[in-house]
Order: structure tokens, then sequence, then C-alpha cells
């Protein structure tokens, strides 16, 4: 397999370095080698994080492409610069905290080399706590073209951190853009308006790290109203109708309304399996 692919990181000051340093390694270790990692510095980064990054650059100079910000931009303002630095056609996207399985890149090559118009391929996910021997839930996600657009109407056809995409039609669409907690879902769906086709592999390619505190940050009218502006943002696309809009308001507003442990169980039993 000879096909070259870069992989899109942004790190900002409050991720852990051991789990960056994880992360790294799960990438390091796999079957196929990506032959490019750009990392965007989403602002300042603390001593021990800018002492993580300079340790694994010094070792492969020529791997790695950094991207420092001034200021922190967030996660889509941070990949929208990232993507225009790689030098790549097709990149994978993965978090700071998340551990790729060791055959993922070489599966979503296979799947571009079997169907070249394919423009993005995901997979299902394995949520963990402390150590992937601890896997709390899964997510899983529609497999064929058909179904995940029409899956992504009411929830996220992908897993964003399990996505590998071809660059050219990630621009074509707009690239990321302001969107209130929902910067890749207004992606994805600019990229189905643009004709893109995709597909998720029956299988868990990233097991991924959450806190005991993200059920908590996802409650709240606060949160809610958040979500109702990214919502917003996402129908004046014309992708989804009245219907599906305010359906996944109404269950937002109840799941962020609920108590906390009540929310953690709706996460873990029925939004997620």
């Amino acid at each position: 397999m000879t096909e070259k692919f870069s992989v899109l990181m942004s790190l900002y000051i409050k991720e852990t370095p051991q789990y960056f340093r994880e992360s790294l390694n799960s990438i390091l270790n796999q079957t196929v080698m990506p032959n490019e990692i750009v990392i965007v510095k989403d602002g300042p980064l603390t001593v021990e994080l800018e002492s993580v990054l300079s340790e694994y650059v010094e070792k492969t100079p020529n791997l790695y492409t950094v991207v420092p910000l001034k200021t922190n931009r967030g996660l889509g303002g941070a990949l929208a610069e990232g993507i225009l630095h790689c030098k790549n056609e097709l990149v994978a996207r993965m978090d700071t905290d998340d551990i790729c399985r060791r055959d993922r890149f070489e599966l979503q090559l296979k799947e571009f080399e079997k169907e070249p118009t394919l423009d993005i391929c995901g997979s299902h996910i394995l949520e963990f706590e402390d150590s992937i021997d601890k896997i709390v839930c899964r997510r899983t996600v529609p497999l064929t073209d058909a179904d995940i657009k029409e899956y992504q109407k009411r929830r996220d056809g992908f897993n964003h951190v399990t996505v590998m995409f071809k660059k050219n039609s990630v621009l074509k669409a707009g690239n990321y853009q302001s969107c209130m907690l929902m910067e890749d879902t207004y992606l994805w769906v600019n990229m189905f308006l643009n004709g893109a086709k995709c597909k998720n592999i029956d299988d868990d390619l990233v097991y991924v790290r959450i806190g005991k505190d993200m059920f908590e940050r996802r409650g709240g009218f606060s949160y809610y109203k958040k979500y109702k502006q990214g919502r917003k943002k996402v129908r004046e696309t014309g992708y989804i109708g009245f219907l599906d809009y305010y359906y996944t308001l109404a269950v937002q507003l109840v799941v962020a309304l609920m108590p906390n442990k009540l929310r953690g169980w709706v996460f873990k039993r029925m939004l997620h399996k």
C-alpha cells in the first residue's frame, strides 16, 4: 500500500501531556504509517505539552508539520487552518487524547482504493475512561452513503475523530467553519450538499477518551442555547426540515435539563450503545 496521507490534530493548553503522548504513539504504531502529521498549536501551550511535542518532532522532524496559532481559535478554527497545511489529498482526523487501533489507517486506505469516488470514511468508536481496558460505551454509526445522509438529519452520521477524508472535498464544501458546538456537523452537511460520497466501516477503529465531567458539560440551559444556535445554522443550509429541526431541539432540551447522573445513563444506554 503506497498511498500517502496526512494526520490532522489540534493541540490546546488543557490537554494532558500523557494523553497526548499515548495518542501520538498509537499513530506511530500503525500497520500503515502516515508520511505527515500536522499538529496545530491552538494558542499558547503549557511547558509540559511543548516538551512532549518537541521530543517527538526532534526524533523525526520530516514527519511533522507544526502550525502555531497566536490565539486559541477553537477546534473548528484550528482544523480549518491545519487542513490548508496538509500536503496530501487524503487526511485522517485524530484528537490528541484518543487512541487509534493499530490497523485503522490500513483499513481506511483500502476503502479509498476500492472506491476512488469516496470522499469520507469513518467507523464506530469505543469510549473509555482511564485506559482502553475500561470501555464505558460504544457509539455506532450507519454504514452506507444513503443511510449516513438520512441519519445526519437528526444525529451525526460520523464519529468525527474516526474520519479520513479528501482535502479537496473539504475545501470545496467551504472547509471547517464557525458553527456553535457542531463545526464537524456543519462540514458534513456542506460536503453532502456538494455531492460528497461517504461510508463507515463496520468496526471500532478508534478508542475515544471520555472524562468523568463530559456528561456534566452537556447539561444546563446555557449548553442548550449554544446547541440551538449551532442547529439553527445547520438548518439554514436547507439540509434538514422543520420536523427534524424541532425534534432534535426537543430531545436536546430534555437531555440538557435532566440531572447529570441520569444524563450520563441516557448517553451510555440510549444515545450510545
